[in-house]
């Protein structure tokens, strides 16, 4: 087979995604259950409101980031098998021309669920080594009884294996979809795809200068940005959870604690990273032909990379801005709603500071990434692609 076990292990994205989901998810599901052992009966009024916003804390936030996190990873897992396809449609021609069926082939696609498996192992580890701490910090103002965290298989087997087959099963599904395609299309490596729009210059327009060479590139761009725009949304994405866990873990020292305020952070930072490394190679990888006839034709790597890159980045700031929102709205809604009965919660205002330091880092950060891989359009060797060609 084409598929290898090593190609279900090179979902780094994946496995990152699913790790931050169960880790999270993994930590509050556990204290639920184990909350719900205690007496009621024997809480005072102070104590059963803090139980009743304990349990509905855990629930909003397995409901919200859970299922952000499970969405996004659904989009990556079909971007993954998208790309894998576009990339080895000889070999699955050859496979089809040999008598093999799309079920058969699509079979293989079974191991883009190990990576699933490994992220949501590493998470419910990660949270079975933070859970004592957790425990202690959740309950620190000595308002419940003490209880100690117990071990649940049913919760287990539920954050770790029956994901990986979900999404084992989902990635056969998927990909059986996407290899209904003739066989002659395989073998000639034919897209499924056209971008609109795209004119041809002639000798005469290359040679009008300045005026006519700005139209083309913002063409261009337009056309990079509409060939895969679930790279726009990884980009938007990154900086949604640098935005939205970054100013949220400058409020948990004050609304929480600052274990809370530190996982937030870690994890929001990593999400970010990762999915805007995922995105930008993406683009790199997929525009390397494009760049080197840019280049041979005269045009600068200033005016490469802005053609390939540039378009992206109002998706990122659009993409930072809701994630302020988000946080802003969804602390509020915690502290006004969830935690009302609870005195010991302070009232909750905006942090402008938060905002400025989030943003200003952020800043730094992604056109850091993005100088860094403006100067790596500059070494794409027109030679080595017309070499893989």
């Amino acid at each position: 087979m084409v598929i290898g076990l090593k190609d279900g292990f090179k979902l780094f994205g994946i496995f990152i995604m699913c790790c931050c989901a169960v880790t999270v998810c993994a930590l509050f599901l556990n204290y639920n259950k184990d909350l719900a052992g205690l007496n009621q009966e024997t809480m005072d009024g102070m104590a059963l409101a803090m139980y009743n916003a304990q349990v509905m804390t855990g629930k909003v936030v397995c409901a919200v980031s859970g299922g952000c996190l499970l969405a996004t990873t659904v989009v990556l897992l079909f971007f993954y098998i998208r790309n894998y396809i576009h990339t080895h449609k000889k070999e699955l021609g050859i496979l089809k021309a040999l008598g093999y069926s799309n079920f058969k082939i699509a079979g293989g696609f079974w191991v883009f669920g190990l990576s699933v498996f490994a992220g949501t192992a590493a998470g419910y580890g990660i949270a079975l080594i933070l859970m004592p701490d957790f425990y202690r910090i959740q309950n620190q103002e000595k308002i419940l009884p003490d209880f100690s965290a117990q071990f649940h298989p049913l919760l287990a087997l539920s954050l770790v294996v029956l994901p990986a087959m979900f999404f084992a099963l989902l990635s056969v599904l998927y990909s059986l979809k996407k290899l209904k395609m003739p066989v002659l299309d395989l073998l000639k490596e034919k897209t499924t795809w056209k971008v609109r729009g795209r004119k041809e210059r002639g000798e005469k327009g290359r040679k009008e200068g300045r005026e006519k060479e700005q139209p083309f590139l913002k063409e261009l761009q337009k056309s990079t940005l509409g060939a895969s725009p679930v790279l726009v949304f990884f980009i938007g994405f990154a900086a949604f959870c640098y935005s939205a866990m970054m100013q949220m873990s400058a409020s948990m020292e004050e609304l929480a604690s600052a274990f809370m305020g530190a996982m937030m952070m870690i994890i929001g930072v990593i999400l970010a990273c990762v999915s805007l490394f995922l995105a930008i190679t993406a683009v790199i990888n997929g525009n390397t032909k494009t760049i080197a006839m840019l280049r041979v034709f005269g045009y600068p790597a200033k005016a490469c990379s802005s053609s390939i890159l540039g378009g992206y980045r109002p998706a990122a700031y659009i993409g930072f801005a809701v994630g302020t929102v988000y946080q802003y709205m969804l602390l509020k809604i915690m502290v006004t709603a969830v935690f009302a009965d609870v005195d010991i919660v302070p009232e909750y205002h905006f942090d402008f500071k938060a905002l400025g330091i989030a943003f200003v880092s952020f800043v730094l950060l992604y056109e850091l990434v993005m100088w860094r891989y403006a100067e790596k359009l500059k070494k794409v060797s027109l030679k080595e692609v017309m070499l893989e060609s």
